[in-house]
């Protein structure tokens, strides 16, 4: 049997294989899993996703697991504590701006019901799939993360430069950004209009 063709960045080491085969691409409405991604892709600004991926069940038990209704009410003394949390990033700003968004992920909550539905016009509540043959065709940033990034600053969200906001878009299934031969471009394409059914802020 041939081997699966995969986007070249996947095959550096095991945690990104398994990412890019089950997750990278694939449509997201949940909105804990929403939040979570946004932190994380923050957390990522001048490192590598890779160094993200192997903090990132650290990450899941030093935010509550991405609740944002918990991560909303850390104060001054849980910043202090998270900052000497080894299994993180330890940067004070990352830190800080996770516990700003989280209250404005609950605003955004409810003033459109979701985070989700709010995030996802960005996009026009679709998938965006691209037909890239190589890596280097791939932008770093386009005109919906440029508007995102615009909208979600004027709400006062931290860590969420033009470029954040398209590898979130990725990462999250706003964009299908596997290259053509990669196998996952088929499959997420024939899951893009599936769209979540529960919403709901678990």
């Amino acid at each position: 049997m041939a081997a699966k063709r995969r986007c070249e960045w996947a095959a550096s080491d095991p945690l990104l294989l398994d990412y890019h085969d089950t997750e990278w691409g694939t449509p997201e409405h949940d909105d804990r899993k929403l939040f979570e991604f946004l932190i994380l892709d923050g957390a990522q600004a001048g490192l590598s996703w890779l160094t993200i991926l192997r903090k990132r069940e650290n990450y899941r038990r030093a935010f509550d697991r991405f609740d944002p209704a918990r991560v909303a009410k850390y104060d001054a003394r849980k910043v202090r504590s998270l900052l000497t949390d080894d299994g993180i990033v330890r940067n004070r700003l990352k830190i800080r701006a996770a516990v700003t968004n989280a209250r404005e992920v609950l605003t955004i909550q409810k003033e459109f019901g979701s985070f989700d539905a709010y995030i996802w016009r960005f996009v026009g509540g679709r998938p965006k799939t691209n037909r890239w043959t190589t890596l280097a065709q791939i932008p770093a940033r386009t005109e919906e993360s440029d508007a995102m990034s615009r909208a979600l600053r004027e709400r006062g969200f931290g860590f969420v430069g033009s470029t954040i906001c398209y590898a979130y878009m990725q990462a999250v299934g706003m964009v299908n950004d596997h290259v053509i031969q990669c196998f996952r471009h088929r499959e997420v394409g024939r899951n893009s209009h599936r769209r979540g059914t529960d919403n709901r802020r678990r």
